[in-house]
């Protein structure tokens, strides 16, 4: 296994989840609650980034626990606010307003979770889409399997910015030519697209170091190059099919990344320049 880079390398984590319950509670229908073991407060998550020399994070809006309430995600980021960016969940309808409100602290873009909620929830998303392109701000798109597929003339026509989950989370048996995977790559050449590269414990058939992804992880980074690449831990690993660990994941982005400047472009320069980190 490639070492894990030192860790006076620049990083930023482009996927965490924070959790409070004691000060958030969860919404009542909430569509999965986290166990305790997977709580990660924003004390916590801090403290992990430290260990690991992380210096920014991406924090992720869950549908976990608590659907469309933003307000643990947003006092995270108030607490240190050149630290983190947020995407925020809304619903389909959130006006310009609430966007701009929203972006006002620190939210640079929505989740579209296409792979919990199905794609039919998002089929009439295009006036959102439209909000989203005027305020320059990204539509985080989750799909697994062909989702992309049925959606990639609404996402395409729409002119906004896409940010890619997980790798698009294709299915390791079906090879790159997939359908979906392929839309997928087809993204890069609007040059409004990004992906990260994470999530692969959600994807792989094979345990850790899960070499059945590699050559996604390598399509990507052909299609997209570190330019739009981003990496991420997806910390505090909700629902993991097998125990996950954050230094083990370093160490596979430098296996899948072998190269020091491309590595470094993705863990830092490129998460940096599309998310507004100063």
């Amino acid at each position: 296994m490639t070492q894990i880079p030192r860790t006076s390398e620049a990083r930023i984590d482009c996927h965490v989840h924070v959790f409070d319950p004691a000060r958030f509670l969860y919404a009542a229908d909430a569509w999965y609650t986290p166990a305790p073991a997977e709580t990660g407060t924003p004390d916590q998550l801090g403290h992990v980034l430290d260990a690991h020399g992380v210096q920014h994070a991406l924090l992720v809006g869950p549908n976990s626990g608590y659907g469309l309430d933003n307000r643990c995600l947003l006092d995270t980021i108030a607490r240190q606010p050149t630290r983190y960016r947020g995407i925020a969940v809304v619903r389909n309808d959130a006006s310009r307003d609430e966007l701009q409100a929203l972006q006002a602290q620190g939210v640079v873009g929505v989740a579209f979770n296409v792979a919990l909620l199905g794609v039919d929830h998002y089929r009439d998303t295009g006036p959102l889409l439209e909000r989203l392109r005027e305020l320059d701000l990204w539509a985080q798109v989750q799909v697994e399997g062909d989702q992309l597929c049925e959606l990639q003339g609404l996402l395409r026509d729409s002119g906004a910015r896409l940010l890619f989950d997980h790798g698009g989370r294709p299915r390791p048996a079906e090879g790159t030519h997939q359908a979906g995977f392929a839309a997928l790559l087809g993204f890069a050449a609007t040059g409004r697209a990004a992906v990260k590269l994470s999530g692969w414990a959600k994807v792989s058939q094979q345990s850790f170091p899960h070499a059945d992804v590699m050559p996604y992880a390598r399509a990507l980074l052909e299609a997209y190059t570190p330019q739009a690449l981003v990496w991420a831990s997806d910390w505090p690993f909700l629902r993991a099919p097998a125990r996950v660990d954050y230094g083990p994941l370093l160490a596979l982005l430098a296996q899948q990344v072998p190269d020091e400047a491309a590595r470094r472009a993705i863990l830092w320069d490129t998460p940096r320049r599309l998310f507004d980190f100063g």
